[in-house]
């Protein structure tokens, strides 16, 4: 084979006679290494259930280095193959399988020097070039802040504000936008001493003007207020003009009719007010006995202990004609640990007869997270749409939580933020331009404790210590594994994450950027850093859509797309921090492609069947709201996690998208070479395989090695596979390829690889499984079409161009 280790960053290299293991399937084909892919190929079957006329041609699988989130080498074993199990982050599990232990090594230490450290200009995104639907579209204009505040009604239908010019060249705060909007009655210079009082100068600013009743909802980072309580006359004075600055709107009643603020939706043409004694009995006065709100997103045990460090919140006493509400959302170490909870429930359950550790998934409070996020939505949709009343939302800096909750609230707020186009809005709004982390939070980079190798190093072909001593060592380290598994749980549930608030460090002005910047070179990102807010942001915004599924334009296939482009570097839209890196440091816009581009370049695959925009306009000067349901209301969004909902909501239940059951999302993963992206093969078409390769999964037994092993989800078991002959080369964290005379169950399959499945021409499963699980008629008609047919080509055309960048219409495939 041709030596593997990367030596240019033009190179292409590729491994023969490798094996992968997706879906409990083998398939062998040829590993490519390009400078921003792993592509394996394989042939697709010749025979089976299904398969047409063009068996044999060539399959694809895409792997973008930076959606790696680890890589585990394992140490031959006693079938004689050497394994990579690779765990990527939009949730699916991938093990090759190696016959050499040498081409194991060298792919692992290719890989880790393709994926950790560097610029972020090595990124796909600065090579890319889009297929002929994204060149007509440019999703870098999608978004104009002052078209959107001229939307929204600021200097045209109302004149309490006004945009300021003071960051223009992003010197009062490099993390804001350009434009702030503030009152009208609150000049520059009480911004730039308001600005000394807030976390990295992130003044209170509006986000949001309602176009019926000009309530607002602005966003800032916490006061300085520290152990002293210290206090800023400026900062006062611009609240209290935030929170006056409509008293003077008046609006005509249309109808009489009671809204009920626990309604589920309801039409602010019928609000509840009070008639001001000063207006005619046939005005109503908005504000006139306003409610105004701050909302402090953090628990309250962490505001206050952020005063220990000259941080805090705000002293109700300085801030008249308001109330403080705190919502008790953690922060994001605690959000890290809870999706690292949720990863060791569901990894082992593609390739086990067990669904995924309930009581894992349950200790996670992945769900619980979402659903106070959602309880803090309602209470500020409450705020603005039935209390008439202004909001103001922090967290510490507020990057994060402000952001979700933020952009949530518009979601239920606004009628516009619920199409297509209003969504990409507010995410360039609330997300991009008020200073979202995403450089941070993602990290992009990769870094090197995510590499790790089991065992010592082996020479090629070296298979000492993988026989009965091999078995003896996995059955130990099974049952040492078991019993610190049970010892844990008898220590109790609490989180180990500190409760200390995300930014304690991080609070005094550029340290965090400094330890990043710092950190960079030897590790890629700060990891401390990292943390999935965006993920929950879309994980929110998927249980809205699943309780009101007629009031969204786009649908839930869209959401997994963008999560998945979240981090597949291919475009640039996600790649920095804040507006100054992407428009002044780096200029983004005009060195890459947005994100858009490939949403709206195919804008007819995300639209939802179901929606109906009469259901925002059906009254007469009417104005629908959303009030979302939180905690006890949430589900798991099974899609995103690339399971069934069975697996992960506990029942089968038919798709609200399709009418039919929605199983599993990770079709994208095979594609033939000769696919063109007219309209990319529907990936929900291609879940058609995952279904029947999946089927119905069994529930645990009651005692046994089964129920062990579903406790444990990664529990070693390489030592059992000789003596029980049910599973074949399963080892600790990965896989290898049973032997071919081994007369097991599973041969080959991975504790945490994902299996795929094959897909051939006809997009029917080639592999051998359980029964599929049984479908409605809705779900029967939903998977009845044929998949797109596959064509044969030579693979060298489609690797690579002359200067070394990959040219293929499916690069950006979700994996």
């Amino acid at each position: 084979m041709d030596l593997i280790r990367v030596a240019k960053a033009h190179t292409t290299r590729k491994v023969n006679n490798v094996s992968v293991i997706t879906r409990g399937v083998p398939h062998t084909g040829t590993l490519h290494l390009t400078p921003h892919h792993l592509i394996f190929r394989y042939g697709s079957p010749s025979s089976g259930a299904g398969a047409s006329a063009k068996a044999g041609a060539l399959m694809e699988m895409w792997i973008t280095y930076p959606i790696i989130q680890s890589v585990t080498r394992l140490p031959m074993t006693s079938s004689g193959y050497s394994a990579l199990r690779i765990r990527c982050r939009d949730f699916n599990f991938i093990t090759f399988n190696f016959t050499s232990d040498r081409e194991c090594r060298d792919v692992f230490e290719s890989v880790r020097a393709l994926t950790v450290g560097g610029s972020l200009e090595k990124l796909y995104a600065f090579y890319f070039n889009p297929p002929p639907p994204e060149k007509a579209v440019n999703g870098w204009k999608i978004y104009d802040a002052l078209k959107e505040y001229e939307r929204m009604g600021v200097g045209s239908r109302t004149k309490d504000w006004r945009i300021s010019k003071i960051n223009i060249d992003y010197a009062f705060c490099p993390t804001y936008p350009a434009y702030l909007v503030v009152p009208s009655n609150i000049s520059d210079n009480v911004l730039h001493y308001a600005g000394k009082y807030r976390s990295r100068s992130r003044i209170p600013v509006l986000t949001y003007l309602h176009p019926v009743n000009n309530c607002t909802i602005t966003r800032s980072s916490q006061p300085l207020t520290g152990i002293k309580g210290n206090r800023s006359p400026q900062d006062e004075k611009l609240v209290a003009a935030i929170f006056t600055s409509t008293q003077a709107s008046s609006f005509t009643q249309a109808n009489p009719d009671d809204d009920s603020p626990t309604q589920s939706s309801t039409s602010l043409n019928n609000p509840e007010c009070t008639t001001s004694s000063a207006t005619k009995p046939s005005q109503i006065v908005y504000g006139a006995q306003q409610r105004n709100l701050i909302v402090d997103a953090r628990p309250t045990v962490n505001a206050y202990a952020m005063q220990a460090m000259g941080l805090g919140s705000e002293n109700m006493d300085n801030y008249r004609g308001c109330q403080k509400q705190y919502l008790g959302i953690d922060n994001i170490h605690v959000m890290r640990d809870s999706l690292a909870k949720v990863v060791e429930a569901i990894k082992d359950s593609d390739v086990t007869p067990l669904p995924p550790n309930r009581e894992l998934l349950a200790r996670s409070g992945w769900l619980k997270h979402i659903g106070l996020m959602l309880d803090g939505t309602h209470t500020i949709v409450r705020q603005v749409a039935v209390e008439h009343s202004h909001v103001l939302i922090h967290c510490s800096d507020g990057w994060d939580r402000t952001s979700q909750l933020s952009a949530l609230a518009q979601l239920c707020l606004d009628p516009y933020y619920r199409t297509i186009e209003g969504f990409m809005v507010l995410v360039e709004k609330d997300w991009l331009s008020f200073g979202h982390k995403f450089r941070d939070r993602s990290g992009f980079l990769s870094h090197d404790k995510w590499f790790t190798q089991v065992g010592g190093d082996s020479g090629a072909g070296n298979n000492s210590g993988s026989g009965s001593g091999g078995a003896a060592n996995g059955l130990e380290q099974a049952f040492s594994q078991a019993k610190m598994f049970f010892t844990s749980q008898a220590n109790g549930r609490a989180s180990p994450a500190t409760d200390a608030d995300p930014d304690v460090e991080s609070s005094s002005q550029g340290l965090s950027e400094t330890k990043a910047k710092n950190s960079a070179p030897s590790g890629g990102v700060n990891v401390k850093e990292i943390s999935p807010m965006f993920h929950q942001f879309l994980d929110a915004t998927y249980q809205i859509l699943h309780q009101y599924p007629t009031r969204f334009e786009f649908n839930e296939r869209f959401l997994r797309r963008l999560l998945y482009h979240l981090y597949s570097c291919q475009y640039g839209t996600f790649l920095y921090n804040n507006e100054k890196e992407r428009v002044v440091d780096y200029k983004v816009a005009s060195r890459t492609r947005s994100v858009w581009d490939y949403f709206l370049g195919r804008r007819h695959m995300w639209v939802n069947e179901k929606y109906d925009r009469a259901e925002d306009s059906r009254d007469k000067g009417g104005w629908a709201v959303l009030f979302p349901r939180g905690v006890n209301h949430t589900r798991w969004w099974s899609e995103s996690w690339c399971r069934t909902d069975e697996e992960m909501n506990g029942r089968y239940t038919a798709g609200w998208e399709d009418g039919g059951a929605e199983l599993l999302s990770v079709g994208g993963f095979n594609k033939g070479i000769d696919d063109t992206d007219n309209d990319l093969t529907d990936l929900d078409e291609m879940s058609e395989f995952e279904a029947e390769a999946t089927g119905v999964i069994p529930p645990a037994t009651d005692g046994g090695l089964s129920s062990v092993v579903g406790g444990l989800g990664g529990l070693a078991l390489a030592g059992l596979t000789n003596s029980l002959g049910k599973v074949a080369g399963i080892a600790s964290g990965g896989v290898g390829i049973g032997s071919s005379d081994t007369k097991g169950a599973v041969g080959g399959s991975s504790l945490g690889g994902s299996p795929l499945g094959s897909r051939n021409e006809s997009g029917r499963s080639s592999s051998t499984s359980p029964s599929p699980a049984p479908k409605t008629p809705e779900a029967q008609e939903a998977h009845s079409s044929p998949a797109p047919e596959v064509s044969q080509a030579e693979p060298k055309q489609k690797a690579e161009r002359n200067d070394g960048q990959i040219e293929h219409p499916l690069q950006d495939l979700e994996t």
